[in-house]
């Protein structure tokens, strides 16, 4: 009788293991197969290991891999600060918090290849409303996406504007579940705003905080889109991230070789994020 309840239990979890099987787990076994072979849309060959000595010996590889850190921690920190300031704002006694939780979120909504065009062509170094804005009180704006000195931190100022409404809601809910009780005691110790955002809200925001840390690192780490819409790797190799890269094997036909680059890729990420993910796991304040 327990075996057929504990059973029959797991049969309501069947629909989502085979949607999930489909979806991630074959798709996944498949990308570590072809990574072996030097394939086409017809036919297939095992050449072993070859494909990840080839992309290792890619020479903007070192400058993907630097860049893809770079832009992932960039974009995580500026989110999280950015995205916590926001939410302890937007939960305190403002008239119109709901109408600035909107706009603020909107940008997310919003298609990244749209938004990569848009920002690209604000940020021309003559024409973009930028820098003739900025001309019209004096300054001289930057070649902003052809300086090989800025070009990446301005992809990824791009990346915090559109992706910081997304922290910030999660860091308002996490706010908003915060009890009461812990800001009457505030009060009657007679703590101030500060006492209240450090003491308070910081440390009791720990699980939102977390949330957005990994989603936020990750999709830096991953991030390709808006990069490629904007400078498609340009200029030279500045702004190249290893997604970047595989992409530009993917057009040059050579499907194996960036097979292997997505199974270096993923193992890159799942290095960085489960670490992380356990750590900050451990660091959560219980409310």
């Amino acid at each position: 009788m327990k075996l057929w309840k504990r059973t029959y239990s797991y049969t309501f979890l069947l629909p989502a293991a085979i949607v999930y099987t489909i979806i991630f787990l074959i798709p996944t076994a498949l990308s570590f197969f072809f990574s072996l072979t030097r394939w086409t849309l017809s036919d297939w060959e095992f050449i072993g290991l070859e494909n990840f000595v080839t992309f290792f010996q890619e020479s903007s590889l070192s400058i993907g891999f630097k860049n893809t850190l770079i832009y992932a921690l960039v974009t995580c920190v500026a989110k999280v600060v950015l995205g916590l300031l926001l939410g302890t704002f937007l939960t305190s006694k403002i008239k119109t918090k709901s109408y600035l939780q909107s706009v603020l979120f909107f940008p997310t909504l919003v298609s990244t290849i749209a938004v990569g065009v848009a920002f690209s062509t604000m940020m021309h170094p003559t024409q973009g409303v930028i820098n003739q804005a900025l001309q019209a009180i004096g300054i001289t704006g930057p070649d902003w996406l052809g300086n090989t000195k800025i070009a990446l931190l301005s992809v990824a100022f791009v990346d915090i504007w559109k992706g910081v409404g997304f922290a910030t809601v999660i860091f308002v809910a996490g706010i908003l579940s915060i009890p009461e009780e812990y800001y009457e005691a505030l009060q009657i110790d007679g703590g101030n705003a500060w006492n209240k955002f450090w003491n308070i809200i910081v440390p009791l925001s720990r699980p939102a905080m977390n949330s957005v840390i990994i989603l936020s690192f990750i999709g830096g780490l991953r991030s390709f889109d808006l990069i490629w819409a904007m400078t498609k790797g340009g200029p030279g190799f500045t702004t190249d991230v290893i997604a970047s890269i595989i992409y530009k094997q993917y057009q040059g036909g050579f499907y194996g070789l960036a097979t292997a680059g997505n199974v270096i890729l993923f193992l890159f990420v799942s290095l960085l994020a489960f670490p992380l993910s356990m750590y900050l796991n451990k660091k959560e304040v219980n409310l």
